[in-house]
């Protein structure tokens, strides 16, 4: 299983936000690349990106300093906020972005979504953030009438190589993952989805690599790194005992 440190950029500064709420963010630092070098030096296999400011504006805010974080790494990187043109996924591709991640066009550009899966196979994962199980969009300022297994059953068969799935009530909170909602999205689509929002310490780990919880295939950290309440070392080779 893949454990995925996040960075997440708010006016080019590493930031985590609470319950995906823009005025609730604790700075963590101000070097971006510096955070991806330490997290790949600590031997995470991925790391995850989110653009927050653009995740609102709908286009990339934070391009410099993802850039800046590409050229310091040599491990795989993911990004999501702000991307909703194939012109914007081929240009974040052709930077060295190994994966990108589409979720509000997901909701509202299904036929983009499929097409970028099928132009660059391997690289197109969808977001799916969803709060009191409907999937919320635009930065999460805006909840739709969808549920999130009804989004992710859009794309099955479509190429897409995974589903970010969080629960917006626990993000940043360090109240636990959302093991239950997640497990059942996973056992429903063929799709690979990793668990996000949440994830408070080593015992989160445990159990996303107990038998019952099989079906994830990775989860996202953020907050317990950050304040030091989760180990990397220890998260990922307690993450190495099951399969991805």
């Amino acid at each position: 299983m893949i454990l995925y440190p996040a960075i997440d950029l708010k006016g080019g500064e590493v930031v985590r936000l609470r319950q995906g709420l823009m005025d609730s963010a604790t700075v963590y630092g101000a070097d971006p690349a510096a955070q991806a070098a330490s997290f790949a030096e600590a031997g995470f296999e991925w790391i995850h990106v989110v653009d927050l400011d653009g995740a609102f504006a709908g286009e990339s805010r934070n391009a410099e300093a993802v850039e800046g974080v590409l050229k310091r790494v040599d491990v795989p990187v993911q990004l999501g906020g702000g991307i909703r043109s194939m012109g914007q996924v081929e240009a974040w591709l052709s930077r060295g972005l190994s994966r990108v991640i589409l979720g509000t066009a997901a909701v509202r550009d299904p036929d983009f979504v499929k097409a970028a899966a099928k132009e660059h196979p391997g690289k197109v994962a969808v977001g799916i953030d969803a709060k009191d199980g409907l999937v919320a969009v635009q930065g999460w300022a805006e909840v739709s009438d969808m549920t999130a297994l009804d989004l992710a059953r859009r794309f099955e068969d479509a190429g897409v190589c995974a589903i970010i799935y969080t629960d917006i009530s626990r993000d940043g909170l360090l109240s636990g993952l959302n093991l239950e909602s997640t497990r059942e999205l996973a056992e429903a689509v063929s799709i690979p989805v990793i668990a996000s929002g949440g994830l408070a310490d080593i015992e989160d780990v445990k159990r996303l690599v107990s038998p019952e919880n099989a079906a994830i295939a990775g989860a996202i950290t953020g907050r317990a790194l950050y304040d030091g309440r989760l180990d990397p070392r220890e998260a990922i080779a307690v993450a190495g005992r099951k399969e991805a």
